[in-house]
């Protein structure tokens, strides 16, 4: 994951967002409006994703604990941070720049699939944004199949996959409605 964030992610953003500046000042703007869609849409999505998830997370703290299960779903974030920094991942405590790399990461991620979802659908407002949801869902599934899981210590019950689930149809509808209701926007304002 170090390498891969470092030699990898980080110089394809940075290229992506190049591109995207030039396309800006030189080109048509279609890429640079896409990514500024997507990178909007995809974070209003991440947020969306976890607003759900915070009283599955603080159900103890909030007193709910009766109503909604506690869920430690925000436990691999620092993990995120911690392999970024080439830390072991399980530790006892991890330190302030591990728990905000790995904010940073899950945010990132939200971007990028925001990216990704323009980058397939081209104008938000030409697609049902439902399609965001079926990409949400896919990529859900994807993470099911894969060793996320296992890695992360984290069990596979009912519970978590209904949780989970729920949470990126959540995601999907965010980045849907907002990257449409951008493109909208734009659409309807004078160039």
């Amino acid at each position: 994951m170090r390498l891969f964030t470092w030699f990898i992610f980080v110089p394809a953003m940075v290229l992506l967002l190049s591109l995207a500046l030039f396309d800006l000042r030189w080109g048509t703007r279609e890429l640079s409006r896409a990514v500024m869609i997507g990178l909007i849409g995809g974070l209003a999505g991440a947020v969306a994703y976890d607003v759900f998830r915070l009283p599955f997370v603080f159900a103890r703290e909030w007193g709910i604990a009766g109503v909604i299960p506690p869920m430690p779903l925000f436990k691999v974030f620092p993990r995120f941070g911690a392999m970024i920094l080439g830390q072991p991942i399980e530790q006892t405590s991890y330190s302030t720049a591990a728990q905000i790399l790995g904010w940073i990461y899950h945010f990132s991620n939200g971007a990028t699939f925001g990216i990704m979802y323009l980058a397939m659908v081209g104008h938000g407002s030409r697609h049902h944004w439902s399609w965001a949801v079926v990409m949400a869902v896919g990529i859900e599934l994807a993470m099911l199949i894969t060793p996320y899981p296992q890695t992360f210590g984290i069990p596979i019950t009912g519970l978590f996959i209904a949780v989970t689930l729920t949470a990126h149809l959540i995601f999907g509808v965010g980045l849907g409605l907002t990257s449409r209701g951008i493109q909208n926007s734009l659409r309807a304002s004078p160039a």
